[in-house]
């Protein structure tokens, strides 16, 4: 549905552009648009292999698994039906952890291995009360570290490009509370129901 509102976004821009006579600055802008996705890619790209690189070092150090260790008290609380040794776990503390250092390109796989381990836990085709609770905590946008804006910000000369880390952990802390708050609520809602 997205994709059909986008392109009628451009098809009706087009045309009142060729009625307007303005069709050669609709062609300049598409192609600088172009051009500056590109370069912003690239500086994209470079930044995502600079964390990731960070994120193998920290994994061989043992920061991860770390990490993991000092997280496991509370996402057990949080996934009270998963077993604290079953695959699932492991896969939502390594996808917690690379959202937190904003890696969702490298969370996502993880994420994914998540949910077909809950999936198949759970033995149902339905959603799983663990499958929901996780889903909307990766929805609330798990990030302290958010790479990829601050590679924006870097390569738009930024002065202070790392300054809108506060404002992040503030954010998620707000956004995740409130993700979990609403999934309690509507599964006590659920199973009052009943």
């Amino acid at each position: 549905m997205v994709n059909i509102i986008w392109a009628l976004m451009a098809v009706i821009g087009i045309i009142y552009a060729m009625f307007n006579g303005t069709m050669d600055e609709v062609n300049e802008a598409l192609f600088e648009s172009a051009e500056e996705a590109v370069t912003l890619s690239i500086g994209l790209i470079s930044i995502l292999v600079f964390w990731l690189g960070i994120m193998k070092v920290a994994e061989e150090a043992g920061i991860l698994r770390f990490l993991a260790n000092l997280f496991r008290p509370v996402i057990t609380r949080i996934f009270p039906e998963i077993p604290k040794d079953h695959p699932a776990m492991g896969y939502i503390l390594s996808n917690i952890t690379a959202n937190i250092f904003g890696l969702g390109n490298a969370a996502t796989p993880l994420g994914i291995k998540a949910m077909e381990q809950m999936k198949e836990l759970s033995g149902s085709d339905t959603a799983s009360r663990s499958m929901i609770t996780f889903l909307a905590l990766n929805t609330s946008s798990l990030t302290i570290i958010p790479t990829t804006v601050i590679s924006i910000r870097m390569q738009y000369d930024s002065v202070l490009p790392t300054e809108i880390v506060g404002t992040t952990i503030i954010a998620t802390l707000i956004s995740s509370i409130s993700a979990l708050i609403i999934d309690r609520i509507f599964y006590y809602r659920s199973v009052g129901g009943r």
